[in-house]
C-alpha cells in the first residue's frame, strides 16, 4: 500500500510536469469564444455538493490585492464538470471521516489574471504585504508568484483547505500558511512546517489524489483534475 510520503512524491512530480507542459513555450493557450458558463462546460459546485464551503477570496476585498477582482461578480465556485463532480466526491468522502472542505477559487476569468498582473505592476500598492508576502519585495512577484497565464482558467483547478468537523460545526486546520501566502514556507512539502501542519497537509492532499487531483508543489491549496484540462482558457465573468 502507497504511502503518504509516496502519494506525495507522486503527486508533486506530476503536477511539475503538468506545469512545465502547460506552459512550455512562448505562445499562451487559446481563449475559448465561450460566453457563458454553460457553453464552457462549466458547472457550479453547490449544485453537486450544496453543503460545501465556499470563501471566495476575489468576489471579496479579503485577497492580496485588497479589493474585488475583475470578472468576479459573484461568490461562486465554477469547474468544468468532470472536475466538479470529482470534487464534490472529494467532499462527500471528507465528511464520512468527520472532515470538510472550504474553497477559496475555482475557475478564474482570463481578465482576472490580468487584473493580478496589473496589480504585481503598481509597486506603491502595498497594503496587504503583511498578509501575503511579508519577506518579499513586491517587485519579486511578478513571475515567480504571478503569471501572465493561469491553469485556473482551464476550469479545472481548485484553491482550498481542510476542515474538521464535529456535528455542523467545522473549524480550518492549521496549514502552516493563510492562502496566497507567497513564500517558500507554502511549498506542500516544505520542511519547516511542524509535524501536525504537515500531516494536515498531507491529509487534504490524500483526499484530493484519491479523486485524480494533482497538487502543485509551490501551493499546498492549489489542485488540478489532468483529466479535466481543455487546451484553452475561458474568460467568462463568475456570475
Amino acid at each position: 500500500m502507497p504511502t503518504s510520503a509516496m502519494i506525495l512524491k507522486t503527486s508533486l512530480l506530476l503536477a511539475s510536469a503538468l506545469a512545465l507542459e502547460a506552459f512550455a513555450g512562448d505562445a499562451p493557450p487559446p481563449l475559448s469564444p465561450a460566453r457563458t458558463m454553460a457553453e464552457a462546460g462549466m458547472a457550479d459546485v453547490r449544485t453537486l455538493s450544496p453543503g460545501i464551503a465556499e470563501d471566495m477570496k476575489y468576489a471579496g476585498a479579503d485577497n492580496f490585492t485588497g479589493a474585488v477582482v475583475d470578472g468576479y461578480r459573484a461568490p461562486k465556485c465554477f469547474l468544468r464538470t468532470q472536475a466538479a463532480e470529482a470534487l464534490a466526491r472529494v467532499e462527500a468522502t471528507l465528511r464520512k471521516d468527520g472532515y470538510a472542505l472550504r474553497l477559496w477559487d475555482c475557475y478564474r476569468p482570463a481578465r482576472a489574471v490580468t487584473a493580478f498582473v496589473r496589480w504585481a505592476g503598481d509597486l506603491s500598492a502595498t497594503s496587504t504585504k503583511a498578509a501575503h508576502y511579508p519577506n518579499l519585495g513586491k517587485e519579486k512577484l511578478l513571475g515567480e508568484y504571478i503569471a501572465p497565464v493561469s491553469g485556473h482558467s482551464r476550469g479545472a483547478t481548485v484553491d482550498l483547505t481542510l476542515m474538521r468537523c464535529e456535528g455542523e460545526r467545522c473549524e480550518p486546520l492549521d496549514m502552516g500558511t493563510p492562502f496566497d501566502f507567497f513564500d517558500p514556507l507554502a511549498h506542500t512539502a516544505d520542511p519547516r512546517i511542524t509535524p501536525a501542519q504537515k500531516a494536515n497537509r498531507e491529509r487534504l492532499l490524500r483526499a484530493m489524489v484519491a479523486q485524480g487531483f494533482s497538487n502543485y508543489s509551490q501551493e499546498w491549496w492549489h489542485f488540478t483534475l489532468p483529466s479535466a484540462v481543455p487546451p484553452f482558457i475561458y474568460d467568462v465573468p463568475v456570475e
